[in-house]
């Protein structure tokens, strides 16, 4: 069960990651790439988090930041207190040649974050049986483990997720084995080093259909059985749903490198803020009724302004039916409107705010003339 209290086991505060990209064509020069803006998020014991949001917003590039596979341009990742990136440089030697001085090696932090890719056919070397696939982090990690514990550790974990006889399955290729089956030994291979933490970036979107409940319902499972917490990378607001809904966890959405709206499953499901959390919701069918007769996205562009130039302002001022004037020139922040546990980045949320007075952005502006009453 996802879990809020005491201290987080990861922190990003004020996260911004950027990348520099050549122009075309010929053209001189280069662009830079706002991937990340700006974004603060908290990861708890047991704790279940799911960022959504269209392809490009930023998402993967946060998850990986996270998990100190993609270094910040800005502000700090900590894990349970330790800033990740000061402990890779003093292991390194670049600030002190005798190691970390904190509680936690550039190893134990290594260990504890670990990653599940989209596609397991091409995250698993195909060179490789299963058991040689698995028995190589633990060789690296645990070398002082014998070959029998092993294979004796191994052979229970293959057993526990359903893949039995264990014997065949770890004498098999990658090729040999089905797309719910990849996903299986590469959830493994995380879970054989006790992480912390396991990134899931859309771990599930490959699979079937009927094969993705199923693999939520043991990732699930499996975080009873060793307290792991998962932040969940996906496009796809129904999955996030079931997961975050069953561990009582949180759902972020992401819109152009920022963090717009977090809350429970039930508040950004059932009572979204955020104007761009309805746009989500409208393109999901299966977890919102667009009512009769409803045939286009309450959005006033579909165009999404590009990452290299992001709009002033709230940064979905140019799509947004609701927009004035205010949102073109300020940026509001993501924070508390309503006493609970959800934050959103917008300035509907605040009764006395200047939005109210501003100039709708169109004519045709759905904006109502007071505030709308939130449940």
């Amino acid at each position: 069960m996802s879990s809020t209290r005491g201290e987080p086991v990861l922190s990003l505060e004020n996260v911004s990651v950027e990348f520099t990209k050549e122009r075309l064509m010929g053209l001189a020069g280069s662009e830079t790439v706002h991937a990340v803006s700006d974004v603060s998020l908290d990861i708890y014991e047991n704790d279940v988090v799911a960022l959504v949001g269209e392809s490009g917003c930023g998402k993967t590039t946060l998850g990986k930041t996270a998990i100190g596979v993609q270094r910040p341009t800005r502000g700090t990742v900590s894990y349970r207190g330790q800033d990740i990136w000061e402990t890779k440089e003093e292991s390194s030697g670049w600030f002190n040649r005798g190691g970390s001085d904190g509680e936690y090696s550039e190893t134990d932090i290594r260990k504890a974050l670990q990653i599940i890719h989209q596609d397991p056919g091409s995250a698993l070397n195909s060179n490789y049986v299963v058991e040689s696939i698995l028995s190589d982090p633990l060789k690296r990690w645990n070398p002082d483990m014998s070959e029998a514990d092993r294979r004796e550790r191994i052979y229970g974990f293959l057993e526990y997720v359903g893949m039995a006889p264990a014997e065949d399955y770890a004498e098999r290729y990658p090729h040999q084995l089905s797309g719910g089956e990849q996903q299986r030994i590469a959830l493994i291979r995380a879970l054989l080093m006790n992480p912390d933490l396991i990134l899931g970036d859309e771990a599930i979107s490959a699979l079937d259909v009927s094969l993705r409940v199923e693999m939520m319902d043991l990732l699930l499972e499996l975080q009873d059985q060793f307290n792991t917490s998962y932040l969940f990378i996906s496009h796809n607001l129904a999955n996030a749903k079931y997961l975050t809904q069953r561990a009582g966890g949180r759902i972020g959405i992401m819109y152009l490198g920022e963090l717009v709206e977090i809350g429970t499953p039930e508040q950004i499901i059932h009572n979204p803020q955020h104007p761009y959390t309805k746009v989500l919701l409208w393109a999901t069918s299966d977890v919102h009724n667009r009512g009769e007769g409803v045939t286009t996205p309450p959005v006033r562009s579909l165009d999404i302004p590009e990452a290299t130039d992001p709009p002033s302002g709230c940064r979905f001022h140019t799509r947004c039916p609701e927009a004035r004037e205010t949102c073109r020139n300020t940026k509001p922040a993501l924070k508390d409107h309503d006493g609970d546990s959800r934050r959103t980045a917008c300035f509907r949320g605040e009764d006395q705010h200047e939005y109210w007075q501003s100039t709708p952005l169109e004519e045709e502006s759905t904006v109502p003339q007071q505030p709308a009453q939130s449940d």
